[in-house]
């Protein structure tokens, strides 16, 4: 169990990004950490966003008496919405959830590494890039660690660890206990392609391309045939929308380079769905529609 004491260390925590993961997280660090939160985003309208999305998710655990109206008011008065990275400079931890790319997040990282108080955690939300890669681009290597949030992250239970070749046991230990104080269940992971979610899902995701590209089934069966044959709670092409094609798209390829299996190589019916900005939910079209646009694309018959 955790001490008091070591409960404390992380009490400002600074989140980069105000898409649906960034704010997701500050929510839990805000409301159920009870930590001051750091939100940044250069985009002042996604910051007004994730404010509106954070406040209406702590109002609904309100309306089912999950949550106080002091609790909920307390929540949101220790989120702030900061627009430059230099105000994170008092940031005990610091989490990004941009976008999936290593040259970005690298960049970022050397810049937190410069802006940071020497004794802050860097901690990215990647979902498969190498986290000793990352953590080579800061002068602090033992104090970078990955924390895999899982989308919509205040009501996903998981968030997988990730240490990177020199991550220290006492940022792991803070960094665990921090997470079992947003009230989820740890796993975790040797930095390798993929960790152990995605390792798994990832290449489910993509033989369920396979099989829609290739006319085994449309994606309505080949979903309820995942979710009634195996239990799942949802289907392999409706996750995939949910998940974001572009980012199944770049797993598959960090999968494929880091392990050069050609199992992993993506199917081209997703390749496909990316290059027309088919990218699932989040743009109204993806393997199914949401509404907001269409498309022409079909799968083949066959190869």
């Amino acid at each position: 169990m955790a001490t008091q004491a070591t409960e404390r260390e992380i009490a400002v925590v600074g989140v980069i990004g105000a898409g649906q993961m960034g704010s997701g997280i500050a929510q839990l660090a805000a409301a159920a950490a009870g930590c001051v939160v750091l939100l940044l985003d250069s985009d002042t309208a996604a910051l007004s966003r994730a404010v509106a999305s954070i406040s209406s998710s702590l109002r609904r655990l309100v309306a089912k008496g999950q949550l106080s109206q002091a609790s909920y008011e307390d929540s949101i008065e220790r989120i702030k919405c900061v627009s430059s990275v230099q105000e994170l400079c008092d940031a005990d931890l610091v989490i990004e959830a941009i976008v999936e790319s290593e040259d970005i997040k690298k960049k970022l990282f050397v810049e937190l590494d410069k802006i940071t108080k020497p004794s802050a955690i860097l901690a990215s939300n990647t979902s498969s890039i190498s986290i000793t890669r990352l953590a080579s681009a800061t002068n602090r290597p033992c104090q970078v660690i990955g924390m895999h949030f899982f989308n919509p992250p205040p009501i996903m239970k998981l968030i997988e660890i990730i240490r990177g070749a020199d991550t220290s046991e006492e940022v792991f230990t803070k960094v665990k206990y921090f997470s079992e104080r947003l009230g989820k269940m740890i796993i975790c992971s040797q930095d390798y392609p993929g960790f152990i979610v995605n390792r798994i899902l990832m290449p489910m995701i993509n033989e369920a391309f396979w099989a829609l590209y290739t006319g085994v089934a449309t994606k309505e069966d080949i979903d309820t045939g995942m979710k009634l044959g195996t239990n799942h709670p949802m289907g392999p092409l409706q996750l995939a929308d949910f998940i974001g094609l572009d980012v199944c798209l770049s797993v598959l390829g960090v999968l494929h380079n880091g392990l050069g299996d050609s199992k992993y190589s993506p199917c081209p019916l997703l390749v496909q769905y990316v290059d027309a900005g088919r990218l699932g939910k989040k743009r109204g079209q993806g393997v199914y529609s949401y509404g907001t646009r269409s498309s022409s694309i079909k799968p083949r018959s066959s190869l």
